[in-house]
């Protein structure tokens, strides 16, 4: 489907205002709604231009609904993907306002560095191909501002939801490990902490049967947008945890085996 500049143009100036205005999420009206899958990401990158100004530029990727059951409930056959804006990369471990989002929540991933380019005329890749430009791992939190969207209705703003960025609201890492080629991804496990009680665990497995399937599928499906990936890049492989929405008082730690910690206290 050919794009309408003007109605893709309108969709992300939508969006842009109702986050400038912190609004509760609602779909994008019909009339300039994103028709498909490639609409709703060509609206997603007008918007990440959009919020560039005060959010810096693209400095890497999440990928989203990267297990059955999430994609089931959304009627998908595969992922999604949303941007990470420089501006809104934290090091753990990291303190955040509550009050500046309007409902934070959390999710515990295994992120990567590239260490080097991965351009779109390169593709396909194989995921061997890909394991050699991983130059760092590390465990992550990504945040999320859903705007109190209703999930019950989900799966019928899922575009919307796409094209508001998969409501990525930053991310925040925990130290690169270099010298990670020994450790098995898939076998890590990982145990989130919110306070003093255990809040959720999982392990590397959980995405797409490894995170590095989930990092092959996100490059390929880049590439065939006519995308390419930088060295330095983030790339967040999907959460092995439920998201949980956090409160201004918690605390919160991510523990991934082999590969350490993250942490993050909400203000």
């Amino acid at each position: 489907m050919a794009f309408d500049p003007t109605r893709v143009q309108a969709a992300a100036k939508f969006l842009f205002d109702a986050h400038e205005a912190r609004k509760v999420f609602s779909p994008i009206p019909q009339h300039i709604a994103p028709r498909d899958f490639d609409e709703a990401y060509a609206v997603q990158e007008e918007f990440t231009n959009l919020s560039a100004l005060a959010k810096g530029a693209v400095a890497g990727y999440k990928i989203a609904a990267t297990t059955r059951v999430m994609q089931q409930m959304l009627g998908l056959s595969e992922p999604l993907s949303g941007c990470i804006m420089a501006r809104t990369i934290f090091q753990s471990p990291a303190v955040l306002r509550a009050k500046d989002y309007v409902r934070l929540g959390i999710e515990c991933e295994i992120a990567v560095r590239l260490s080097a380019d991965l351009t779109s005329g390169g593709a396909p890749y194989s995921r061997d191909a890909i394991e050699r430009t991983v130059g760092a791992v590390m465990p992550a939190f990504e945040l999320i501002d859903d705007r109190s969207a209703d999930y019950l209705n989900l799966a019928a703003q899922l575009l919307s939801g796409i094209a508001d960025n998969g409501w990525n609201a930053g991310v925040v890492l925990g130290s690169p490990l270099t010298e990670w080629r020994n450790i098995d991804l898939a076998e890590v496990r990982g145990r989130l902490q919110i306070n003093d009680a255990i809040a959720g665990e999982g392990q590397g497995k959980d995405v797409m049967g490894h995170p590095f399937e989930a990092l092959t599928w996100f490059v390929n499906r880049l590439a065939m947008r006519g995308k390419s990936l930088k060295q330095g890049a983030i790339i967040m492989t999907g959460s092995i945890v439920a998201t949980k929405f956090v409160n201004a008082g918690d605390t919160l730690r991510f523990v991934a085996g082999e590969l350490g910690e993250v942490s993050l206290r909400v203000e």
